[in-house]
Order: structure tokens, then C-alpha cells, then sequence
């Protein structure tokens, strides 16, 4: 007598796993379809943020700051209000008080922004330091009368010699200089631990500029070469 095959019940349910796996591996496989387009997308985000200047995040910062003040503006421009009376009275009495110690200030350091802000900070801090002798200008203009004050066709090149007193003051304000160039170098004290790695001071320098950009993404490949364990 055969055997009577499986019940409608049975395949019911055997089909019922069947749709439950299909699922389940749609569900993997749009999970993982997910991964790959966020990892994707994050490695083109990344790479744009290596691109950027460094100082990107202020510069956005300050254009969005601005933007900001120009809505305000215009708020105030359509409600018939002074901005500049509107933003006196939203400024708390701290940040007032830190701004007149700064206006008070001569010559405040605001930060680095560009190397042209820096030199006329430096014109300003020398020129102040000039301590003008009245003495001799008088006896510079007998001298030369009104060819101390040149045109553009006077020919005086070559002709001023310096005085003793201006030399020595020069020669001392370069030597500051210098002191302090000195005194605020950057350059990191050789490290007799170190590992040996170069073959001049050069090659050095480069190897720590490829170890400080490229150090994280070459580190297990340098200790498996190390091991002798590299593939």
C-alpha cells in the first residue's frame, strides 16, 4: 500500500517558510543595497571635505553669519526699525564691555586671515616704535631745502647717508627680530629613539609628512611588513 503524500496543511505551511525566506532576503539584500549607496556616498563626502582649504569651516561660518545679517536687515527695513539700534540692544552687556577693551586696544591681534593683514600689523607695531628727530630734520631741510621733499623728477638715489645713531638702531631692531624668531621656532628636538627610516634630513622631513596625511591608512600594512607577515 503507497504511502499518501504530503497534506495541503504541510504544503501550506512549507510554502508559508518559503515567502518568509524570500523576504527576509529582499530585506538583506535592500539593507545591504543601502550600505554600499550611504559608504559611497560618504567616501565622495569625504573626499570633497579633503579638498576644501583648511580654514573652510570659518570662511562658511562667516558667509553664513553674513547672510544672517542681511535677513535681519532686511527685516528691519520692512518694519521700519534702525538695524543698528536693533543689534545695540540684542548684544548682551558682557560682549559690549569686551568690545571697548579691544577698540581701547592699539593695535589688537585679531587672528591670522592672510599675509597682508599680518605685514600691515607689523608696519603698524614698527612704525609706531619710530621716535622721529626733530633736530635733525630741521638741519636736513636747511641743508637740501626743497629737495627733501622729491618729485617724481628728483634724482636723490644714492644720495642720503645714513647717520651712526639710525645704523645702530636698525642693527637692534633686526637683532630682536631674530631673538625672537629664535625664541618661537617650531622646530621639533631631535629624537635619539626614533626609528632610523631616512637616509638625510630631507628624506626626513618627507617621511614625516607622508606619516602625518597617510599614517592611519598605511599603519597595518607597516606592521605586517614589519612582522614579515605581509601578503
Amino acid at each position: 500500500e503507497e504511502e499518501a503524500g504530503p497534506g495541503p496543511a504541510a504544503a501550506a505551511a512549507a510554502e508559508q517558510r518559503r515567502e518568509e525566506r524570500l523576504r527576509r532576503f529582499r530585506e538583506l539584500h535592500m539593507k545591504r543595497y543601502e550600505a554600499c549607496k550611504l559608504n559611497s556616498q560618504e567616501v565622495v563626502e569625504e573626499d570633497k571635505r579633503l579638498k576644501l582649504p583648511p580654514n573652510w569651516e570659518a570662511k562658511k561660518a562667516r558667509l553664513e553669519w553674513e547672510l544672517q545679517v542681511q535677513e535681519k536687515k532686511k527685516e528691519c527695513a520692512a518694519r521700519g526699525e534702525d538695524y543698528e539700534r536693533v543689534k545695540l540692544l540684542e548684544i548682551s552687556a558682557e560682549d559690549a564691555e569686551r568690545w571697548e577693551r579691544k577698540k581701547k586696544r592699539k593695535n589688537p591681534d585679531l587672528g591670522f586671515s592672510d599675509y597682508a593683514a599680518a605685514q600691515l600689523r607689523q608696519y603698524q607695531r614698527l612704525t609706531r616704535q619710530i621716535k622721529p628727530d626733530l633736530e635733525q630734520y630741521e638741519k636736513l631741510k636747511e641743508q637740501y631745502g626743497e629737495a627733501l621733499y622729491p618729485t617724481s623728477d628728483s634724482l636723490l638715489h644714492g644720495t642720503h647717508v645714513p647717520s651712526k645713531d639710525g645704523v645702530d638702531r636698525m642693527v637692534a631692531d633686526l637683532e630682536k627680530q631674530i631673538e625672537k624668531r629664535e625664541k618661537y621656532s617650531r622646530r621639533r628636538p631631535y629624537n635619539d629613539d626614533a626609528d632610523i627610516d631616512y637616509i638625510n634630513e630631507r628624506n626626513a622631513k618627507f617621511n614625516q609628512k607622508a606619516e602625518r596625511f597617510y599614517g592611519k591608512y598605511t599603519a597595518e600594512i607597516k606592521q605586517n611588513l614589519e612582522r614579515g607577515t605581509a601578503v
